[in-house]
């Protein structure tokens, strides 16, 4: 199974996104949406499970939970934007959800993988407009079976 991960796209989805996410089984996007037509686009690809950012509105808000789960292989992807944390560590995420396989989290913009104990944490970056001169980001994690792996995918820009 291939999962694209993808977060902090704050109303910008790269063309790139679509090359790094093909083949894609399901997205897990971990918030900062800003453009429901975002949404829309990914779910042209592969099934979407999102969650809300600390700058999303109300209209993103409506469509999408703060937290949620989704079954990979046999195990359990949580998502999250990381807002809950004040400044989201790969540790504190891990922490908070101890039976996930993944925790995909956005909100610092920093792209990450650590495996934390039996948890691999990611930050996918931030896919959206460059913030901070960090690089512009998705990642893809492969599962199989009880194993998953991901690796960081840089866009233009």
């Amino acid at each position: 199974m291939l999962i694209g991960l993808i977060s902090d796209t704050h109303g910008l989805l790269r063309p790139e996104v679509f090359d790094a996410f093909d083949g894609v089984d399901l997205i897990l996007h971990a918030g900062d949406i800003g453009d429901p037509d975002i949404l829309t686009a990914l779910e042209a690809v592969a099934p979407v499970t999102a969650v809300w950012g600390n700058t999303d509105g109300w209209e993103i808000r409506d469509l999408v939970p703060e937290v949620a789960r989704a079954t990979i292989g046999s195990g359990e992807a949580v998502v999250i934007h990381g807002q809950q944390f004040g400044s989201p560590t790969p540790q504190r995420v891990a922490a908070a959800h101890p039976g996930a396989s993944l925790v995909v989290f956005g909100h610092s913009h920093v792209p990450v993988i650590e495996r934390v104990g039996r948890t691999l944490a990611v930050n996918p970056g931030s896919a959206g407009p460059r913030r901070f001169n960090l690089p512009t980001t998705v990642a893809v994690a492969t599962v199989v079976g009880d194993s998953i792996d991901a690796r960081l995918v840089r866009l233009l820009g």
